[in-house]
């Protein structure tokens, strides 16, 4: 977010990167925004948890992929949080629940409905449809935008890593699945490699504006 944002915002700039894990806390400052006056400063911390004390002086709040991993009441705090700033907050990258891939194929709709429930475990492709509710019922201006995550042929490695786990999540949910899905999936697999596998997720942006 920071690397896509730096360039579309005035400088000089701070950016705060909020997660529990160390891992990825050590990436974003290895590889921080390329322009010049922008730092990064990481804190190791449950986003999940955050309080409007923990968000400082900031003036703006990002994530991506985010809301469809937290539960009804993380979100519910994090947002209430994230208000109580007052500062305009962008949520990219929120599935909600659709999936075409190119050949179609009869169980591609089984696995999606599978793996939807799966997700809504958590929020999972609710996440932002109850998101727009809170907001906007705090007042807040909030803009919904699509924004669809497309692979094709010159991503064939991402799409067989999103196919592996977008088919085991759904195998978890319904077993019964199993048996069927193993066929699916080497053919699905051979498909990515051949390039001849297209795939759309949708997801959306949402915008607030308090």
């Amino acid at each position: 977010m920071g690397r896509w944002l730096a360039p579309r915002l005035p400088a000089p700039q701070h950016w705060v990167v909020h997660d529990r894990d160390d891992d990825l806390l050590e990436r974003a400052v290895a590889a921080p925004p390329d322009r010049a006056a922008v730092t990064v400063e990481a804190r190791r911390s449950d986003v999940a948890r955050l309080t409007a004390a923990d968000l400082g002086d900031a003036d703006l709040v990002v994530a991506s992929a985010l809301l469809d991993i937290l539960a009804v009441e993380e979100q519910d705090r994090m947002l209430r949080a994230c208000l109580a700033r007052g500062v305009p907050m962008l949520f990219a990258l929120t599935v909600v629940g659709r999936v075409a891939l190119t050949p179609a194929e009869p169980l591609d709709r089984r696995v999606e409905a599978a793996f939807n429930a799966h997700q809504r475990r958590l929020l999972g492709p609710d996440a932002a449809a109850a998101a727009v509710v809170q907001l906007r019922g705090a007042g807040a201006h909030v803009l919904v935008r699509p924004s669809p995550w497309r692979l094709g042929a010159a991503d064939a490695g991402l799409a067989a890593e999103w196919l592996e786990g977008w088919v085991a999540a759904a195998c978890e949910q319904h077993p019964l699945l199993v048996e069927e899905a193993a066929a699916y999936r080497e053919r699905r697999l051979a498909q990515a490699a051949a390039g001849g596998l297209a795939v759309r997720v949708d997801h959306v942006d949402l915008l607030v504006l308090p």
